[in-house]
């Protein structure tokens, strides 16, 4: 018996259940079909301007920075002034890292050669990750991340500065719409490695009860709004 074994032992056997139940199989598969619609507050039920608005500024309140760029060739440019404007260009030519997400490889980099746009899982000395988003959620202002080759979850905790891109389109209300967009992309019963949902910089008050910014993470995080 592995330990997963044992766990999953001990609860069936504190439910008073048995493995191979096709009855409680049914339910579990009808509910993971149906996606029934929980409760869903009135703030995540904003549309048209007013739902960009609630998200942005969610977002600002968390310390975030919100750019609209416009259209995806645009998104380069913008990133290059974001790191002109908090000094990643004094010095050195500044580098970023971004995965195999195909929107993002798409997007002129040429424009911007001057940048070191590197590829892969962000390693100890990058200063500045970028990933692309699933979806935002206007509900809390938070961006939502699949984990994988395309976007490494390495990028969202070791740069001080974290880059996500998000087509304005992909921005609903609440959580159960960003996870049905989730299904669109990963199908019905799959997930992505993991799911990371991001709303602002790294912070705690685990210490004295006062606010470190990059405490677990980090620092400085900028949401590029395309379309």
């Amino acid at each position: 018996m592995t330990a997963r074994d044992a766990i999953l032992g001990r609860v069936r056997s504190s439910l008073g259940v048995k493995a191979g139940d096709q009855r409680r199989a049914a339910i579990a598969a009808e509910r993971m079909a149906q996606h029934p619609e929980t409760l869903v507050p009135d703030r995540a039920k904003q549309a048209g301007p007013a739902l960009f608005a609630q998200f942005r500024a969610l977002l600002e309140g968390q310390q975030a920075m919100v750019i609209e760029a416009g259209p995806a060739e645009a998104v380069p440019q913008a990133i290059a002034r974001y790191l002109e404007s908090i000094g990643e260009t004094t010095g050195k030519p500044p580098a970023i890292r971004f995965g195999s997400d195909a929107r993002l490889a798409a997007m002129p980099w040429r424009d911007v050669d001057w940048i070191d746009v590197r590829h892969g899982a962000a390693e100890p000395g990058d200063r500045v990750g970028l990933s692309h988003a699933l979806a935002g959620i206007s509900e809390t202002g938070t961006l939502v991340i699949a984990a994988g080759r395309d976007n490494p979850v390495t990028l969202a905790f070791m740069p001080e500065t974290h880059i996500i891109a998000v087509a304005r389109e992909t921005i609903v209300g609440s959580y159960e719409q960003a996870l049905d967009l989730v299904r669109g992309a990963f199908g019905g019963s799959g997930m992505p490695r993991t799911l990371n949902y991001i709303s602002g910089p790294s912070r705690t008050a685990d210490i004295g009860g006062k606010i470190v910014i990059g405490a677990h993470g980090p620092r400085r995080l900028c949401v590029i709004v395309i379309g």
